[in-house]
């Protein structure tokens, strides 16, 4: 490989020496993450009920741009996503974005695709920077379901005659099929009954689930990705330091095979404890271009290689990640070969199971940090959450590809590859880099064949 280059264009020469980098090849249009956090996930109406969900998602951005390094200063736009959004206020990304310390003049967009929201509102955020309209941006997502309101639908019109209905707010906007109506669960039982999967196969999926999760837990595993949240005691008590996914403690393996059906009277097989648990969290990533990553000599944790949507008939949303997914990789120019990890968001115990068997995966690659039945599922959260579990467990388990995919009410699905870069490679660009500002050229030769890069330096 030969490179001619011009010592008075240092920024392009870097760029190109990057670019020959094992694992570590970053041009200046790719998607990177520079920085991640995610706070613990509370149960319904626990640890984390106090918070709203705004206040949650300013906690993950602080922290996610703390870790990355980069200064709220510096975002130039926040994609965030939030699916129960009644009774939060106006624009709630934007009040999670301020929150953090980004800047007024920052545009700020929340998505809802249900509980994608998180994850294509990362997929919108770097569709930003492969189009070159920006170069650092926030993308995430966030949800306290303990907080959604319950509403009176004849309120504004005025009730007469009769007995009024109380609609609870989490159920009609999240948990609905309102093309079909009735609830997610029945969807599932649909599943479950198209691809034969039993319910002992749905609770020992569950029961390892919990398993992993707290595996991972004792581990330290989440306290990468993890923030403490600081809960007030109010009345000059002390305040709580929430640090644990409140889910796991609740685990019990015999109870949770004696628990009814939920959703199915006669012959029913999902139940609260094989499927996700009500719960609060918000997950945030910090994205920025190549170009910046250098400029700035961040360190990138990964970057975003391929995404993709898929719809197929409402009732259907369970198995759309099995389309989502290999458009992904596909779009990511890799093969299902090359991956060393999946993420499939256990909405149920059954979701991840029908997605296993239709994609071919490997058991002891799939959620093998735990999932959504064991650490609860923030419906507006949890696409980021699961993308920041991944980073995790490639870097935990020294995986290098990995993807994320999660369905969502209404049909559909969508799926991020991402790849981990190898930190080594970065110190050594970095050391170059160090060389070349420090007038050094002398000894380029020495350090391109220290990487196995074949030089020819032409000065002009």
């Amino acid at each position: 490989m030969i490179f001619i280059f011009n010592f008075h264009n240092s920024t392009y020469f870097l760029q190109v020496l990057m670019a020959s980098v094992d694992d570590a090849s970053i041009m200046p249009q790719d998607v990177c993450i520079v920085g991640v956090a995610r706070t613990p996930i509370g149960g319904f109406l626990g640890s984390l009920s106090s918070l709203p969900a705004t206040k949650l998602g300013s906690i993950a951005i602080a922290c996610a741009l703390k870790r990355a390094g980069v200064d709220p200063s510096m975002v130039q736009e926040v994609f965030f996503g939030n699916v129960l959004s009644a009774n939060l206020g106006q624009a709630p990304a934007r009040q999670a974005a301020l929150g953090a310390g980004i800047p007024n003049s920052v545009v700020c967009t929340t998505v809802n695709k249900v509980c994608a929201s998180g994850m294509k509102a990362t997929m919108l955020a770097a569709q930003t920077i492969k189009l070159g309209e920006n170069d650092v941006v926030v993308a995430g997502g966030m949800e306290s379901m303990s907080n959604a309101p319950k509403y009176i639908p004849t309120g504004r019109t005025g009730s007469r005659l009769g007995h009024d209905t109380i609609v609870d707010g989490m159920l009609k906007d999240g948990l609905w099929d309102v093309y079909n109506d009735f609830g997610m669960g029945v969807c599932a039982e649909l599943c479950a009954d198209q691809h034969n999967i039993t319910r002992e196969q749905q609770d020992s999926y569950a029961i390892q689930s919990f398993e992993r999760g707290l595996a991972a837990e004792s581990s330290g595993a989440f306290s990468w990705e993890m923030v403490p949240v600081e809960i007030s005691g109010g009345r000059g008590k002390p305040s709580t330091i929430i640090n644990k996914d409140e889910g796991l403690k609740k685990f019990d393996a015999s109870r949770l095979r004696k628990l009814r059906a939920s959703f199915k009277k006669d012959g029913g097989s999902v139940t609260a404890g094989n499927a996700s648990s009500i719960s609060d969290g918000a997950a945030a990533l910090v994205l920025v271009s190549g170009a910046m990553a250098v400029k700035l000599g961040l360190d990138v944790i990964a970057r975003i290689r391929g995404y993709a949507d898929a719809a197929q008939a409402p009732e259907l949303f369970t198995t759309a990640p099995a389309i989502a997914i290999p458009r992904a990789i596909s779009k990511s120019g890799l093969k299902a070969s090359d991956i060393d990890f999946y993420e499939i968001n256990e909405a149920f115990s059954v979701v991840a199971l029908s997605n296993q068997r239709l994609l071919n995966i490997d058991p002891e690659r799939l959620n093998v940090h735990g999932g959504g039945v064991s650490l609860g599922h923030p419906i507006g959260c949890s696409g980021a959450r699961i993308l920041v579990t991944l980073l995790g467990v490639l870097r935990q388990h020294k995986g290098k590809f990995g993807v994320a995919g999660i369905c969502n009410g209404g049909g559909g699905a969508s799926a991020v590859v991402l790849e981990l870069i190898n930190k080594r490679s970065l110190r050594n660009y970095k050391h170059i880099k160090h060389v070349y500002a420090a007038g050094l050229r002398h000894r380029w030769h020495a350090l391109c064949c220290d990487m196995n890069i074949s030089c020819q330096l032409l000065q002009r």
